[in-house]
């Protein structure tokens, strides 16, 4: 039977490679790739993606990290020597969020490119990169559901290395990290199958729909994790995926309403009217 896998993937000296970095590292390399060959059917030159990622990078990663600390304050006020290890996981994709599109806005309007448009390219590149991250939280045994029975993952149809690293300190725990990445391709396949139909989505419409079945999905599994904080009878990533839900569908129709000369996504970086 086997084990645990190592959180390691490799030493090299001093230096230690962990499988949640390489994995992380990847999923933005291949999302910032798949990003330039859109932006370039789009109109939006190639620099700009690599220049925003520059900014963007490390401010999402504080900033996802500043949102889990916040909220397990009770754990990192007694080990404060902790909180700079990041490496050992610990993140909260909402976090990262907030501080890339913060970023983006700011970025957008030094470059005088449309944030709506350069959202909606890497929409759905970034929801893949998602789905790839939460096998980080695999290797790191994180974000996972309440306690279950091998019985029960045996019966999802699991192969044996998931189902052995569900087990944690001798108990079985619901693979929710496999729930979210599963939900989170599906996302990712529907958006890469559905942006360029024509006369679709208007400018702004791709990424509001990533944010409508993104937080639709999470909300959902968030329900079976243990490990988030309450807030009244949800848990705070609940409610702010019933924000974003809502705001996201509020969005699409305010937008498809009242400012009907929007472009069309496929009409890339052209003006508005």
């Amino acid at each position: 039977m086997l084990g645990a896998i190592n959180p390691i993937a490799l030493k090299l000296g001093p230096f230690t490679v962990h499988w949640y970095g390489a994995i992380i590292g990847t999923a933005v390399l291949l999302a910032l790739f798949l990003s330039v060959r859109e932006g370039q059917k789009r109109g939006v030159h190639e620099d700009n993606f690599y220049d925003y990622l520059l900014y963007a990078l490390p401010v999402a990663i504080i900033c996802a990290r500043i949102y889990y600390v916040v909220f397990e304050w009770s754990y990192y006020a007694e080990h404060p020597a902790e909180i700079v290890r990041i490496w050992d996981g610990g993140i909260a994709i909402y976090g990262g969020l907030i501080g890339a599109v913060l970023t983006l806005v700011i970025f957008c309007r030094v470059k005088e490119l449309s944030p709506w448009l350069f959202m909606d390219i890497m929409a759905p590149t970034v929801i893949m990169a998602q789905a790839m991250g939460r096998w980080g939280n695999f290797i790191n045994q994180e974000a996972h559901g309440s306690a279950t029975t091998r019985a029960f993952l045996k019966g999802l149809m699991l192969p044996n290395f998931i189902i052995e690293q569900m087990k944690i300190n001798g108990v079985y725990y619901q693979p929710t990290f496999l729930y979210e990445s599963v939900w989170d391709f599906a996302g990712f396949i529907l958006l890469m199958s559905l942006r360029h139909k024509v006369h679709l989505f208007k400018r702004g419409e791709v990424v509001l729909t990533y944010a409508g079945w993104y937080s639709f999905g999470r909300f959902f599994v968030e329900g079976l994790r243990t490990d988030s904080l309450m807030l009244g009878f949800l848990r705070v990533s609940q409610w702010l995926s019933v924000v974003i839900f809502a705001g996201s569908i509020f969005l699409i129709l305010y937008r498809r309403y009242w400012q009907p000369h929007n472009p069309w996504y496929l009409d890339g970086n052209v003006k508005y009217d």
